[in-house]
C-alpha cells in the first residue's frame, strides 16, 4: 500500500525536517515531524502520472488549461459537497496563503482588525500580522469535549474597526466540522458587523465516516454571498503544498471583480504545475485514492488516540476531519513548558506548541498523523516512554 511508504525527508527538502533544528532544535535524523501540515506518504497515482506526463514533454511554456481546470473543480465541490459553483467564480491564487494575504490587501487598509474564533490554525494570526493588520480573538467554548460557538464573547471582542472575519471549515486545530445552523450564525454575525468573511475549506475532503458533513458555508447561508469568499485548495487531501495552487471561489460580482483587479496589479499568473495536478486530484481517480486515504487515516486516528488516551493525564479529541491530532496535557499537571520539553527531549517529537493556536490552546499539542503507519506507532510509543512515569 502506498500509504505505508515513507517519502523521504530530508531528500525532499521539506520544512518539516529542514526546519526542524531551528524550529524545536531537535536534529532531524533522529526526530519525528509531526507540526506541518502536509503528508509523509506519496500523493496520489492520478497526479503522479499527471505530473510525469507535463514534465516529459519537457517544455515548461507559458498557459495553462484552465477550462479543464475549472470544469474539475465545479465537478469537484458539486458532486462531493453539493455545491453548484460557476467556473467564473473560480479565482486561482498562489495557494490560500496568498489568497487570505490578497483578500486582506483588497479589501482592507493598514491597521485593520481581523476577527477569527480560536483555537485555530496559527498562520491566521502569523498572516494578519505580517498584513499589517490587527488580530482579534474570538474564543471557542470547550463543553464536553467539543468546541462550540460562543456568541457573548465574540459579541464583546468585536469592534468597529475590525473588517474581516476569518472562519476555519472545518476547523483546525481540532477537526470539528461545523453545523449548517453554526455556519449560518457565523454568516449572519459576519453580516450584522458589516465584515468581508473568508471561510477556509481546504480540510473539506478529509471527513471521517459516521460523523457530521462537511456543507460549504454558500450552501449554508447562500444570502450572504455578496459578503462570502470561499477558499479551497487539493493542497491538503492530495498532498500538493509546494506547487502553490489554490482558489477563492467568490459567487458576488463585485467582490470577485476586486479581487482580481487586485492580482492583476501584482502580475499574478497561476503556473501551469499547480493546474495540471489539481485538474488530476478533482476527478473520479482522485476520489477513489482520497477514500482509500481516509480509510487509512481512520485506523491511524484509532491507533494514535488510544495510545494516547491510555497515558494518563493526556487526552486526544476526536476528529471529525483533518488529519491533525489535537492533544491536551492539562491532566498531566503540567505547564506547557515541562510537557513541551518531554516532547522536545526525550520523544524527540516536534508537534505545533498550542499556544501558537490562540486563547484556548495552552495546554495543547497539535500532532499530524498524515504518516505510514510504523510512524504513528514510533510517535506512540516514544510518547509512552517520555511520559513513562505517569503510568
Amino acid at each position: 500500500m502506498s500509504f505505508d511508504r515513507d517519502i523521504g525527508r530530508l531528500e525532499t527538502h521539506c520544512s518539516k525536517y529542514s526546519a526542524m533544528e531551528a524550529m524545536f532544535g531537535i536534529d532531524p535524523n533522529e526526530g519525528l515531524g509531526m507540526w506541518v501540515a502536509d503528508s509523509d506518504y506519496p500523493s496520489a497515482p492520478a497526479v503522479q502520472e499527471a505530473l510525469h506526463a507535463y514534465v516529459d514533454l519537457g517544455g515548461y511554456r507559458y498557459g495553462a488549461d484552465e477550462a479543464g481546470y475549472h470544469a474539475a473543480i465545479t465537478w469537484w465541490q458539486g458532486h462531493r459537497h453539493g455545491w453548484t459553483i460557476q467556473p467564473d467564480w473560480i479565482v486561482t491564487t498562489q495557494g490560500l496563503g496568498h489568497a487570505i494575504a490578497m483578500v486582506f490587501d483588497t479589501f482592507t487598509e493598514i491597521g485593520a482588525g481581523v476577527a477569527y474564533f480560536t483555537p485555530v490554525y496559527h498562520e491566521f494570526r502569523n498572516k494578519t500580522l505580517r498584513c499589517e493588520r490587527r488580530p482579534v480573538e474570538l474564543p471557542l467554548a470547550l463543553i464536553d469535549g467539543r468546541y462550540q460557538l460562543d456568541w457573548d464573547r465574540a459579541e464583546a471582542a468585536i469592534d468597529p474597526g475590525v473588517k474581516v472575519l476569518i472562519h476555519c471549515a472545518p476547523q483546525n486545530p481540532s477537526g470539528r466540522v461545523w453545523s449548517v445552523e453554526e455556519s449560518r450564525q457565523i454568516a449572519e454575525f459576519a453580516a450584522r458587523h458589516d465584515l468581508i468573511l473568508i471561510s477556509d475549506e481546504v480540510h473539506a475532503d478529509i471527513v471521517y465516516p459516521g460523523g457530521p458533513t462537511h456543507v460549504p458555508m454558500d450552501v449554508a447561508a447562500p444570502e450572504h454571498r455578496n459578503r462570502t469568499i470561499t477558499l479551497s485548495a487539493a493542497s491538503k487531501a492530495f498532498n500538493l503544498p509546494a506547487l502553490r495552487c489554490g482558489q477563492a471561489i467568490v459567487p458576488d460580482d463585485k467582490l470577485r471583480a476586486a479581487l482580481q483587479r487586485r492580482l492583476a496589479m501584482t502580475e499574478y499568473k497561476q503556473a501551469a504545475p499547480g493546474i495540471v495536478a489539481t485538474k488530476a486530484a478533482f476527478s473520479p481517480e482522485g476520489e477513489a485514492w482520497l477514500k482509500d486515504q481516509i480509510a487509512y487515516l481512520t485506523e491511524n486516528r484509532r491507533i494514535f488516540d488510544a495510545a494516547i488516551d491510555a497515558i494518563p493525564g493526556l487526552w486526544s479529541m476526536p476528529l471529525e476531519s483533518t488529519f491533525l491530532a489535537w492533544v491536551d496535557f492539562s491532566g498531566t499537571g503540567m505547564d506547557h513548558e515541562e510537557f513541551t520539553a518531554r516532547l522536545r527531549d526525550d520523544a524527540k517529537i516536534a508537534a505545533s506548541p498550542g499556544p501558537g493556536f490562540g486563547t484556548g490552546g495552552e495546554t495543547f499539542a497539535r500532532f499530524n498523523l498524515a504518516m505510514p503507519r510504523h510512524l504513528v506507532e514510533d510517535a506512540v510509543a516514544r510518547m509512552q516512554r517520555a511520559f513513562a512515569d505517569l503510568q
